[in-house]
C-alpha cells in the first residue's frame, strides 16, 4: 500500500470508526486505537499536501479564523411550524389535511428537539454546505463548524441521490452540558445558561477550533430534493439512516390521528427521561406529493404541526405596565418583572398582548404572576397569583393617548388592539415603517440598522419613505459608524431595490394584514398599483384568500390621499408598481395544468422551463401525484418519479414535445 491508498484507507476507517460511535453507539476500537490512526492520518497529510482533502476526518479539529459568516438563500424555505396545545387542536388539523385532498393519509411524528435548525447540502456524496435558518430565506454558512461535529458525516455511504439537502437539529447531549458546566465552574468561570443556547452561541463562533471543543450533536430528519428515492417523508428517513446519517429512532408512521394522539401522550409522559431536551412532537404528512399538493402559507407548510407540551411557568413579581408603539400604531403593553430564571434565560419583560387580556387577568402593579414561554419569543403572563395579591392594590386603566406622541387612541368594533392614528408624526411608527420597509424579505436595503435610522430620522434626512431614494452621500458620510466603503455600499443597495418587484414594493409599503402571501394575491389579480387602488370592497373579497379584514384594510390605507401621494412619489423614483411584462402571461395554454419538472434538460434550464410554465399559465409541482397533469422529463430522470408517474398513469412529455405544446 503507497502512502496516498494509505491515506484513502485511513479517511475511510476513521468515519467508519466516527459511525458506529457517535450515530451507533457502537464502537469497535479503544480510544486509544482511534486516536492512533487519527494521528498517523494527521502526520501522513501534513508530509503529503497533495493529497489535501477538505472533507478528511482530520478537518473536524477545526481550521483558520473566520471574519465573518457568508449567507446564501435557501433552496427550499426553512418555515416555522403552526403549534398547537391538546387533543380536540390535533383532531381539528386532521380535518384541515382531509379537506385539503382526496388522499389516503399518513402521518409521521417526530421528537420535537430544543435545538437549533440547521441544514445541510450534499453534492455527489460529500458535504458541501451548511445553513443556519437564518430568517427562513436566507442563512449564514457555518460548514466550517459543522465539519467539527462528528456525528454528522463529511461523505455518505450507499446509494443516494446526487444533490439533495438534510434538515435537523444541532444540540448538547444534557450529560455532556452537565460536564461541560462542571469544567468552567473548576477554572472558576460562569456556567452557561442552557443548552440551547449554547448550541446557538458555538455555532456562530467564528473559531472552527473553538466549536470542536464543544460537544454538539445533531439528529436529522428531512430530505429534500428532486429525485429523492421514495415518495414518502419516512421511508426517506430510513434511507438517510443507511447513508450514515443520525436519524432518531423515535419516529414513527401512523394511519390515523389516534395513533398520532397515542404518540404524543406517551412522550409527554416519558420525555423528562430523555438524554436531550425536547418541547414537543412534530406532526407531518408523510407523502411528499400531498405535501407539494398542499403547499405553505407565508409562515408555515400547511401538512405539519407542532403539538407543544405544557410549558415551563415561573412566579415573579410585576413591578410596572409600559406601552410599546408599533409600525402599524399598534399599542401592545409590557409587564416589567422582577427577574426571574425561565428555562435558563433572565427574564425581565414579558407581553401582556392588549386591552383584552389584561382586563381578562384582571392584572394589576404590584401582582405576584406566573409567566411562561409557550412556544413564543417573547414570555406572556398567564396567570396571576390573585391569593398573594395587597388588598389595596387598584385595577389597571389602559392607556387612552399614545406613549410617544400624545394622540388620542382609538379602538375599532370587534379588534382587541388600540391603535395610534398619528402614523406621520410618532417616532416609533416610523421608524417601524423604515425598518419594516428596509428588511431583507422587503426591499432588502443592507447598511441602515436601526441606530442609523433614528439617527437619520432625529437628524431630518428622512421622514417617508420616498426621503430614502433622495439620500446623498454628503448627507451619510459624517455620520457615526458608516465609513465611505459602506456609505457607497449602501446607496448602491437603495438604488438596486428599485428593481424590486411589484409583489415585494406592496408588502414593504406595510400595509396591515398585507403580508407576503396576500401581496402576491393582489398583484396577481390586479397587475398593477392603479388598478388595486381602484378595487372597491366587493371586488377586493372575491378574489381567493382575501377576506373582509384584509379587504377594509387595503382600503382604508388607500383612502389616504398622503399614502397615493406617496405612492405616486415612489413611482416617479423609479419602484415597481406593475407586474413585470417579463412574468405576464404569455398565453393559456398550460392553464390549470400541474407540471413537474425532472432530470437535465438540453436547450433550457430548469428555472427556465419553471418560468415557461408560469409565462403560460401552468403551475410547477415538486412531487407527482394523481393530480399531476404530466411529468416534463429530461435526461438521468430519477427513476422513483418514473415508477411513480406509471403507476399513477401520469404522461411523460419530453422536451421536444413540451416546446411543440406551446408553440
Amino acid at each position: 500500500m503507497n502512502v496516498k491508498e494509505r491515506i484513502y484507507y485511513l479517511r475511510e476507517e476513521i468515519e467508519k470508526h466516527n459511525h458506529r460511535y457517535y450515530v451507533l453507539d457502537k464502537p469497535i476500537v479503544t480510544d486509544f486505537e482511534f486516536d492512533m490512526l487519527l494521528k498517523e492520518l494527521e502526520s501522513l497529510e501534513q508530509e503529503n499536501p497533495q493529497f489535501y482533502d477538505s472533507n478528511s476526518p482530520t478537518t473536524r479539529v477545526g481550521g483558520d479564523i473566520l471574519e465573518s459568516f457568508n449567507s446564501f438563500s435557501h433552496k427550499y424555505p426553512m418555515l416555522s411550524l403552526g403549534n398547537t396545545y391538546s387533543n380536540d387542536e390535533l383532531y381539528d388539523f386532521d380535518k384541515r389535511i382531509k379537506k385539503l385532498t382526496d388522499n389516503n393519509i399518513s402521518y409521521t411524528c417526530e421528537l420535537k428537539y430544543d435545538g437549533v435548525s440547521i441544514s445541510l447540502t450534499y453534492k455527489e456524496g460529500v458535504l458541501f454546505r451548511a445553513l443556519t435558518r437564518g430568517d427562513g430565506i436566507k442563512g449564514d454558512d457555518v460548514t466550517s463548524n459543522i465539519r467539527t461535529i462528528k456525528s454528522i458525516p463529511l461523505k455518505i455511504q450507499g446509494s443516494y441521490p446526487k444533490l439533495f439537502e438534510i434538515r435537523g437539529e444541532v444540540f448538547i447531549p444534557l450529560d455532556l452540558f452537565e460536564k461541560m458546566n462542571k469544567e468552567r465552574l473548576n477554572k472558576d468561570l460562569d456556567p452557561y445558561s442552557n443548552p440551547r443556547n449554547t448550541a446557538s452561541g458555538s455555532l456562530k463562533l467564528l473559531d472552527s477550533k473553538e466549536v470542536s471543543k464543544r460537544p454538539l450533536d445533531c439528529f436529522l430528519y428531512y430530505v429534500l430534493g428532486e429525485d429523492l428515492p421514495s415518495n414518502s417523508h419516512f421511508d426517506n428517513l430510513q434511507f438517510a439512516k443507511e447513508w450514515g446519517f443520525k436519524v432518531p429512532n423515535e419516529i414513527k408512521r401512523y394511519d390515523n390521528i389516534e395513533g398520532v394522539l397515542d404518540f404524543v401522550n406517551s412522550w409527554d409522559d416519558k420525555r423528562s427521561s430523555l438524554p436531550f431536551e425536547i418541547d414537543g412532537i412534530v406532526i407531518k404528512v408523510d407523502d411528499l406529493s400531498v405535501q407539494a399538493e398542499m403547499g405553505n402559507t407565508s409562515k408555515f407548510p400547511r401538512w405539519a404541526i407542532s403539538y407543544k407540551f405544557q410549558a415551563e411557568q415561573a412566579l415573579t413579581k410585576l413591578n410596572s405596565i409600559t406601552y410599546q408603539v408599533g409600525r402599524t400604531g399598534a399599542i401592545t403593553p409590557v409587564a416589567n418583572l422582577a427577574p426571574v430564571n425561565l428555562g435558563g434565560t433572565i427574564v425581565k419583560r414579558a407581553s401582556l398582548h392588549n386591552a383584552d387580556q389584561m382586563q381578562k387577568l384582571d392584572i394589576r402593579v404590584g401582582d405576584f404572576v406566573y409567566i411562561e414561554k409557550g412556544g413564543e419569543i417573547i414570555p406572556k403572563v398567564v396567570k396571576v397569583k390573585i391569593e398573594d395579591r395587597d388588598l389595596f392594590s387598584l385595577q389597571n386603566q389602559f392607556i387612552s393617548v399614545c406613549p410617544a406622541c400624545g394622540s388620542k387612541l382609538v379602538n375599532n368594533d370587534g379588534d382587541a388592539k388600540h391603535y395610534c392614528v398619528n402614523s406621520e408624526n410618532c417616532l416609533p411608527q416610523i421608524k417601524g415603517k423604515f425598518e419594516h420597509f428596509i428588511s431583507r424579505k422587503a426591499m432588502n436595503i443592507d447598511g441602515l440598522g436601526k441606530e442609523t435610522i433614528e439617527l437619520l430620522i432625529k437628524q431630518g434626512f428622512i421622514r417617508n419613505l420616498c426621503d430614502l431614494y433622495s439620500l446623498q452621500k454628503k448627507d451619510l458620510i459624517h455620520l457615526d459608524g458608516l465609513a465611505e466603503k459602506s456609505v457607497n455600499s449602501l446607496l448602491e443597495a437603495i438604488e438596486n431595490s428599485k428593481n424590486i418587484s411589484f409583489d415585494v414594493v406592496l408588502y414593504a409599503l406595510g400595509i396591515r394584514y398585507v403580508g407576503e402571501t396576500v401581496a402576491k394575491t393582489l398583484v396577481k389579480k390586479y397587475l398593477n398599483i392603479d388598478a388595486l387602488i381602484a378595487a372597491d370592497y366587493e371586488n377586493l373579497i372575491s378574489v381567493d384568500e382575501i377576506g373582509e379584514k384584509i379587504a377594509k384594510s387595503v382600503l382604508s390605507w388607500f383612502s389616504n390621499s398622503k399614502n397615493i401621494e406617496l405612492i405616486n412619489k415612489l413611482k416617479f423614483l423609479g419602484l415597481q408598481f406593475s407586474l413585470n411584462t417579463q412574468t405576464t402571461i404569455l398565453s393559456s395554454k398550460l392553464k390549470g395544468m400541474k407540471i413537474v419538472i425532472s432530470g437535465v434538460f438540453t436547450s433550457f434550464s430548469r428555472d427556465e422551463l419553471k418560468k415557461i410554465i408560469e409565462d403560460h399559465g401552468g403551475k410547477n409541482i415538486g412531487s407527482i401525484s394523481k393530480k399531476t397533469t404530466f411529468v416534463l422529463m429530461g435526461d438521468n430522470m430519477g427513476p422513483s418519479k418514473r415508477k411513480k408517474a406509471e403507476d399513477l398513469g401520469v404522461p411523460l412529455i419530453n422536451e421536444n414535445d413540451f416546446i411543440d405544446k406551446i408553440s
